[in-house]
């Protein structure tokens, strides 16, 4: 069995408050080799710094979200930037725009993505996008930003094959997580069946969006296999190939020699 790459984790969050220590402990055992904490707001940040010095095998990412990207100001860019220079902080994020919940308003969101993706520029990291209802502007921000220089993955990926050709054409990755298990996942299994696997992902965005059959229950990473099976199904490839696939792409994405 190959090691399994999480690209995508809130460890951080309060839902594992209870039993992290545990959790986190057996999943090594489950074959997740890898896993990616990501920051969604100042907070969440420092705590990803200090899980990432907690256990060797968990890597961090820092950044604020676009629904928390009210709070942001100078002196919060200020510790994103000495943050992003630790050891082990292997990207910039989840950063980008949400339509959804559409708060704050879109031109806030808008200015702390740039601001953002100008500071993973500046450190030389890869970003984590988070895009929901809001593909138009991300992919015009994404252009004129030119972050396909700055590399990265769009985090869950909820769009067209159309807008997904465009990420790809960038350079981005796409993170692949449980609602392609879903049944009504229609518009995510095109997508999923015409990128190459190269450029594919897997994460859990944990505790969130479990997979079939553990939908509605909180997320981990050890539902990572289902994601790999369902992928793997719907290529015609083993459940091996997406794994062993997928790693090595986590490595890439990240730019993490020594896995």
């Amino acid at each position: 069995m190959g090691k399994i790459f999480e690209t995508h984790a809130h460890y951080d969050d309060k839902a594992f408050d209870s039993d992290r220590q545990e959790l986190i402990g057996t999943l090594l055992n489950h074959e997740i080799g890898a896993v990616v904490n990501v920051g969604a707001s100042i907070s969440s940040s420092k705590r990803t710094l200090k899980l990432v010095k907690q256990y060797p095998f968990f890597y961090g990412a820092v950044g604020v979200h676009p629904s928390e990207t009210a709070e942001l100001e100078e002196t919060g860019m200020a510790f994103l930037r000495d943050a992003a220079l630790q050891e082990r902080i292997v990207a910039v994020g989840e950063i980008g725009l949400d339509y959804y919940w559409d708060t704050p308003e879109r031109e806030i969101q808008k200015y702390w993505f740039v601001r953002q993706l100008e500071l993973a520029r500046e450190v030389e990291l890869p970003v984590i996008i988070h895009s929901r209802e809001a593909a138009k502007d991300t992919l015009e921000i994404l252009k004129a930003q030119k972050a396909g220089e700055i590399g990265g993955v769009i985090h869950c990926f909820s769009y067209s094959a159309e807008i997904a050709r465009e990420c790809l054409n960038l350079g981005f990755y796409l993170g692949i997580g449980g609602v392609i298990t879903f049944p009504n996942a229609r518009k995510l299994r095109e997508v999923v069946q015409e990128a190459p696997l190269e450029r594919i992902v897997l994460e859990t965005d944990c505790p969130y969006l479990a997979p079939v059959p553990n939908r509605g229950k909180r997320n981990s990473s050890v539902n990572l296999i289902y994601i790999a099976e369902e992928i793997a199904r719907m290529k015609s490839i083993s459940y091996e190939e997406v794994v062993a696939a997928t790693f090595e792409n986590g490595k890439k994405l990240y730019k993490i020699s020594n896995l």
